[in-house]
């Protein structure tokens, strides 16, 4: 007779499910691959982003851009402590977006791209939570009916666009913010919706 002890169905359930989490994140590979538009001036992006939410380790800024890349909402939370997941970062991201900013479900093509800075521990080299990350963005776009933008992390060393190899120094998780001013181009016209109720007004340029 052979004794021996059966796997128990709490062990199965969380194999099961760390492997459904595996498959809410995308690979670096995966990630270029689905043709994700180039910003034009990331580093303006980023700059701008810094200075008006000042992020911190663990936290993640969620922001709109219309169609000429200018800023139209966007928000900054702290995702809660969790097993990575992206289905959970779809959701948080999604609840952000709804405050913000109306969805663009009803047209045909979107107009507006989402875009989201991830400010964290560690390199510029691709994790796990990263993918999660992207996965996330990508489902809240679409259900949100924006474009999936680009995924950009803070570190210490400095920021990357991952999947295109751009980045730069400064800012960083540990660098001061910039003045607003010097981050936004005297073109930007609209007010600027975030999260938390806070409103900036962008500066305007009187037409001529």
């Amino acid at each position: 007779m052979t004794f021996g002890f059966a796997p128990s169905a709490a062990s199965s359930i969380t194999t099961a499910d760390s492997v459904t989490r595996l498959a809410r994140m995308l690979e670096p590979a995966e990630w270029a691959a689905a043709g994700i538009p180039l910003l034009r001036s990331p580093r303006e992006v980023v700059s701008g982003l810094h200075s008006r939410h000042r992020p911190t380790p663990a936290t993640a800024v969620v922001a709109v851009l219309d169609h000429e890349e200018r800023l139209a909402a966007s928000a900054s939370f702290a995702p809660r402590a969790a097993p990575v997941d992206g289905w959970e970062f779809r959701n948080a991201l999604l609840a952000h977006l709804r405050r913000v900013i109306p969805h663009d479900l009803r047209r045909r093509t979107p107009v507006r791209t989402a875009v989201l800075l991830y400010c964290r521990d560690g390199d510029e080299r691709w994790t796990e939570e990263d993918g999660a990350w992207m996965w996330g963005l990508r489902d809240a776009c679409t259900l949100h009916g924006l474009r999936c933008g680009a995924y950009i992390t803070l570190t210490r060393g400095g920021w990357q666009v991952l999947g295109e190899g751009r980045g730069g120094r400064r800012p960083n998780s540990e660098s001061p913010p910039e003045s607003l001013a010097g981050t936004v181009s005297d073109s930007a016209p609209s007010p600027l919706r975030s999260g938390g109720g806070a409103v900036e007004a962008l500066r305007r340029v009187a037409a001529r």
